[in-house]
């Protein structure tokens, strides 16, 4: 009899168990197999057609290409989104990598992110009609500061319930459940912003906050970010990977532009880089 034929077929949800223990030994160890089933079972309704796809020798699993999908609104129209969360083949097996990426991006009518990109997959995206988003980031220290007066930060899930609204409470909603996001709302002036953000490491190092959506007033995160760094400070954060093209502004105080900030990346027919966030993907659900 000969070798078994190395096949590939989406993730169902029955899959999630070997998917999660693929990428905890094979990705990231510091990832916990149970942290990484939640790319098979976001916390948001959509209508997923999968969970991205397997490569599998057999009934072995010899490659991972997980995919979170959603389905946003733009200006009033639902557009369909694939996020590219996790890649991984198993080197014996790299010749059958194409497989799998033109399984996924195959699938007609959706917008794809790759909102992580490492190594080789940057180029391959590139030659594939992804498209570099702009990332310039300014790491910003954390400072102590005394709350001025008519200035609050605040995570209570109340008081974020009570305050966000439309666009802002649909994000909240679906994305209070997600492991890796966290929620701020910042109030000045009579107006209120609304910050998600998650926690990563550079460097083994867990002390940075990655700003992943801003909301509410535009000016109100602008005017308190002394106060939104000095709460980040006192979760134990005392750095800011602040993402002008998230935040809308670069916030001033001791720091610097980072050289080679990570690349993020998408693909659409349709829309722009203006229409490209950082929600509804592994950045909110995987904690690294």
């Amino acid at each position: 009899m000969g070798a078994p034929a190395v096949d590939v077929r989406p993730i169902s949800p029955s899959d999630a168990m070997a998917v999660g223990q693929f990428l905890h030994q094979h990705l990231n160890q510091r990832v916990s197999a149970a942290a990484w089933t939640v790319l098979v079972a976001p916390p948001w309704k959509s209508d997923a057609p999968n969970h991205g796809f397997l490569l599998l020798n057999g009934d072995a699993i010899v490659g991972v290409y997980a995919a979170v999908y959603s389905d946003r609104d733009l200006d009033g129209v639902r557009v369909a989104f694939c996020n590219l969360a996790a890649f991984c083949v198993l080197e014996e097996y790299r010749t059958h990598t194409l497989r799998l990426v033109r399984a996924l991006l195959g699938q007609k009518g959706f917008v794809f992110t790759d909102l992580s990109p490492s190594g080789n997959v940057i180029a391959l995206n590139e030659r594939l009609g992804f498209t570099r988003l702009d990332t310039a980031t300014r790491l910003v220290a954390n400072l102590p500061r005394t709350p001025r007066r008519g200035t609050r930060v605040t995570a209570r899930p109340e008081a974020l319930d009570r305050t966000l609204t439309g666009r802002d409470a649909e994000i909240y909603r679906d994305h209070r459940q997600a492991p890796a996001a966290r929620h701020l709302l910042v109030e000045h002036g009579g107006a209120h912003g609304y910050l998600v953000f998650r926690r990563d490491r550079r460097k083994r190092l867990p002390l940075f906050a990655t700003p992943l959506y801003a909301g509410g007033d535009p000016g109100c995160l602008e005017a308190a970010w002394p106060a939104v760094g000095a709460h980040l400070l006192r979760l134990g954060i005392p750095l800011t990977l602040a993402e002008r093209r998230v935040l809308g502004f670069s916030p001033g105080g001791p720091g610097r532009a980072l050289a080679h900030p990570r690349p993020k990346m998408f693909r659409a027919a349709d829309i722009g880089p203006e229409s490209i966030d950082h929600l509804y993907s592994e950045l909110t659900l995987v904690r690294w």
